[in-house]
This record gives structure tokens, C-alpha cells and sequence, in this order.
């Protein structure tokens, strides 16, 4: 008898350690029932038997918690689409670099990348807003995006979302101003890189004529002294190279080069409410007319009016011209190997100097352009298109960008960043930013400004005697006036707002 108490008393043992090893406390209930197996019946009798039974129904069945640790479901696959121009000497290089920094943070995400060449993004672009199918993001120059914008075709950034990426105040307040298109509340882009102007020469050069770089370039009277000494200097023999060049009607950056002279000489582009030209006005005939001089006095190759920035640079770069007005993308390529495309071995690399464009009788201006990100209404992941907008607007992701592609970045911080701002050559860019000056955001911009560069084609046309003797008091009065009421039609029917 004492023999079958003991085994009561042991089976009793296990089942309360059962209970006590199923009763820690875990996220999910469940039942738990304690089974008697067989080998138990052998060794206790029927009597025992209903005993622990009866005991453990009492003890054992019961609700109890275990831990359960879910499997993780693998992120949707996601493929973003996304354009570009040829930003660079390696545009699709130095987009695909910053896709695999963005997917080791979203390994599910896949980054299509597609290179539009800037003579066939325009009509791609507006088709495929009109079409309401476009990419997911899509760059667009400064002076694209309110016209697109008007196209309905971009999805406005929220208050949240400009804010998780520094705010307004994080980003070149030029290029800022141009993803708000003017009356419409909204901002439907972010700025990712800066173009700006500065004067380039060869320091070589200039010691050679006698010209000091640090007063030529102080106003347009001591820049006019120094390209004169440059000429004489050339017709001596003591170089072989014209004081100055820059590209003419064959130029898609004909109302850039005109606009900073404007500018410095007190002038504008359109009135302070966007509802007529101004560019007729005398101060802005001022700035047009010394620019124009710059040609006339002979400071040019002859036939550089027909010469487009490209052809331009290639003769800053073989010698032939002293001195240029250009982008920091000139900086990247002055230090490119010439196997890799640049062109470092040239005595122009070697000897490149840079200093911000002089200042005229209002002050010292330069054109800021560049180019936003956007996100379209067509995207299907827009959250993940915004993510990635984020990051390219990162500062790691600006540096590293705008080096690769020889631009400026648009955020400031990235601007600020040693890379840029103590470089002997990008800080000049980096102060030209400062003083710089984009086109306004409104609809009509794109329509507005190939009025204007018809009409400035027309007036080098005039400038190199294409249409007789030319006389600046009556010829750029007359081209200007012209192109304003285009303008001016065109800002009535609303294209100013």
C-alpha cells in the first residue's frame, strides 16, 4: 500500500512540473493538456489510475502562454523608374553608384535607371505627361519644371516629406525658388544639383601679358582693361591665343550667357509680378550692349558666334581662347585623365584659374540653374519613390554625386563640405552661388525663354554684321522690343502665374 501512495505522490510530482515548466508568461494562449501514456497504466491499478486522472484534469488543463516568434514576411519586390539626363562624363556610372548605396538600406528595391539625351528629353517628357504614364522620379532642369508642373503631371512633396529632408532652408535658395511654381502653393520638386557661371582662364597667359588676375575681374571697366592688354599681347606675339570666347546663336545657353550682364547692369528679365518683359528696359540694354562689345572690339575668334559652349571649351582647352565664362563641370574635366575623357594633361588644365564674373554698375550676379528631382503622379510606389528622393538628397549622396558628374550640390550643408568650399577652383563656384539669380517659376517660363533665344540669336546675327553694319544704339532696341511683346503675349493668357 505504501508502495502505491509513493507512486501517486510521483506522478502528482511530474505533473506539477509540467504545469510549472508551460506557466511562463509569452505572447499567445494556448491549450495544454497533459496525456497519460500507457507505460503509466502498467505500473499503478485502476483505482490510481482514476485518482490522477481526476487530479490532473484539475491541475493541468488550464490556459498558458508560450512564446511563438514569427516568421518575418519578405518587403514586395519593388522596381523604381527613373530619368536622367547625361549628367557627366559617366551619367549612367555615377546614377547606378548611388542605386546600390540606396539598396543596401531596401534590398527589395530595384533601380532602373534611363539616360535621356537633352535634345529628345523635352518632347519624351511632355508626351509622357500628357500621356499620364511617365517614370516614377524623373530629373528636370530649373527651368522645365514649372511647365511640367502645369501639366499636372508631378506629385506635390508634403510638408512632412520636405521637412524629413532639412526643410527649405537646407537647400541653394536660387534653386529652391524654382520647385514652387509661382501661385500654386505647392512644392513639387527638390533641388539635386546646382549649375552655376564663373570666369575661367589661363593663368599662364595672363602672366605673359602682363594681366593681373586679381584686379581684372573686379569690375566691367578692369575687365575690359585686362581682355584689351590680352589682345595686344596676342598681336605682339608674346601669346597665341584670343583674350576671351564664348558661344553664339548655335548655343542652347544663349539666355544664360545674356542674363548675368542684364542683371549687373540693373536690369530684368520680366516685372516683379510676372505680367510683362522688362529685358527692353535701358538698364538691361546697358548689360546686353557690353556684352556684345566683347565681340566687336575683337577680343573673339572670329567665327566663335557660330560656335556652340562645347565647341568653345575645346578651344579654352586647346589654347586658342584665354579666357571663358563656364560651369564647375569644366573643374572635373580639367582633372580627368585624358584616357578616361578629361583632359588633365593639357597646359589649360594645368594652368586653370577661376574667379566669379565681374561686377557691373548694380552689382555682381551670376545665372543659377541646375537640376530638381521630381516624383510623378503615374508612379505606383510613390512612398518608395520619395524614400529615394531622400537619399539623393542626403549630404553623403550629394558629395559624392555632384563630384562624380562636376557639378555643385544643392543642398548647403553638401556645398559647404571642404570638398567644395576649400578647393581653390569649386570655391569660386561656391560664392558664385551666393550671388546668383534663376528665372522665375511659372508656367509659361519654357515658352518664354525660346522666344528669347530666338531673338538673342538674331541679335548675334546682327553683332556679326550678318545684316549689314551693325549699330547697337538701334539693332538691340529694336530685337528686344520685338521679342517683349511675344512675351508679353504670352504672360496675358495667364502663363505668369
Amino acid at each position: 500500500m505504501v508502495r502505491k501512495v509513493w507512486v501517486v505522490l510521483s506522478l502528482l510530482l511530474i505533473a506539477t512540473l509540467v504545469l510549472g515548466a508551460c506557466a511562463q508568461p509569452t505572447p499567445k494562449v494556448v491549450k495544454e493538456t497533459v496525456v497519460v501514456t500507457k507505460e503509466v497504466e502498467k505500473v499503478v491499478t485502476k483505482e490510481v489510475q482514476k485518482v490522477i486522472t481526476k487530479e490532473v484534469e484539475k491541475v493541468v488543463t488550464k490556459e498558458v502562454k508560450v512564446v511563438a516568434t514569427p516568421t518575418p514576411v519578405p518587403e514586395e519586390p519593388i522596381t523604381l523608374k527613373v530619368w536622367i539626363m547625361p549628367n557627366g562624363p559617366d551619367p549612367l556610372g555615377a546614377m547606378q553608384e548611388e542605386a546600390k548605396e540606396f539598396q543596401k538600406l531596401h534590398p527589395n528595391v530595384t533601380v532602373e535607371v534611363e539616360v535621356l539625351d537633352w535634345g529628345a528629353a523635352w518632347p519624351k517628357i511632355t508626351t509622357a505627361a500628357t500621356s499620364g504614364e511617365g517614370p516614377d522620379i524623373s530629373q528636370l532642369g530649373t527651368t522645365w519644371t514649372a511647365s511640367i508642373a502645369a501639366m499636372g503631371a508631378l506629385r506635390p512633396f508634403t510638408k512632412d516629406e520636405i521637412a524629413a529632408m532639412g526643410g527649405p532652408d537646407n537647400f541653394v535658395e536660387a534653386s529652391w525658388k524654382t520647385c514652387n511654381p509661382v501661385g500654386s502653393g505647392f512644392t513639387v520638386a527638390v533641388p539635386w544639383f546646382v549649375d552655376t557661371r564663373a570666369v575661367l582662364y589661363r593663368k599662364d597667359l595672363y602672366k605673359k601679358a602682363g594681366v593681373d588676375p586679381n584686379t581684372a575681374f573686379d569690375t566691367w571697366e578692369t575687365f575690359d582693361a585686362a581682355l584689351a592688354k590680352l589682345k595686344e599681347a596676342k598681336e605682339k606675339g608674346l601669346i597665341n591665343a584670343y583674350p576671351i570666347g564664348f558661344p553664339g546663336k548655335n548655343d542652347w545657353n544663349v539666355l544664360h550667357n545674356f542674363a548675368p550682364w542684364v542683371w549687373e547692369a540693373g536690369g530684368d528679365l520680366l516685372n516683379p509680378g510676372n505680367t510683362a518683359a522688362v529685358f527692353n528696359s535701358p538698364e538691361a540694354i546697358k548689360g546686353v550692349k557690353f556684352y556684345a562689345s566683347l565681340y566687336t572690339k575683337g577680343y573673339t575668334p572670329p567665327d566663335v558666334l557660330e560656335l556652340n559652349s562645347a565647341q568653345v571649351e575645346g578651344l579654352f582647352i586647346n589654347g586658342e581662347i584665354a579666357t571663358i565664362i563656364s560651369g564647375p563641370w569644366m573643374v572635373k574635366g580639367a582633372r580627368t585623365p585624358n584616357d578616361k575623357g578629361g583632359w588633365a594633361d593639357s597646359e589649360a588644365a594645368k594652368n586653370l584659374g577661376a574667379h566669379e564674373i565681374p561686377a557691373g554698375p548694380a552689382g555682381r550676379y551670376t545665372f543659377v540653374g541646375g537640376s530638381n528631382l521630381t516624383v510623378w503622379n503615374s508612379s505606383k510606389h510613390p512612398e518608395m519613390a520619395v524614400e529615394f528622393v531622400k537619399f539623393l538628397v542626403s549630404k553623403d549622396s550629394q558629395i559624392r554625386y555632384s563630384s562624380n558628374i562636376g557639378m555643385l550640390p544643392a543642398v548647403k550643408a553638401a556645398l559647404a563640405d571642404p570638398t567644395f568650399s576649400e578647393d581653390p577652383l569649386y570655391s569660386v563656384f561656391v560664392s558664385a552661388v551666393e550671388h546668383g539669380k534663376s528665372y522665375p517659376a511659372i508656367p509659361a517660363w519654357g515658352a518664354i525663354e525660346n522666344v528669347m533665344v530666338k531673338a538673342l540669336g538674331a541679335l548675334w546675327d546682327d553683332v556679326a554684321g550678318v545684316n549689314g553694319p551693325f549699330d547697337p544704339d538701334t539693332m538691340i532696341p529694336a530685337r528686344l522690343n520685338q521679342a517683349k511683346q511675344e512675351v508679353d503675349a504670352l504672360l496675358a493668357v495667364g502663363g505668369g502665374q
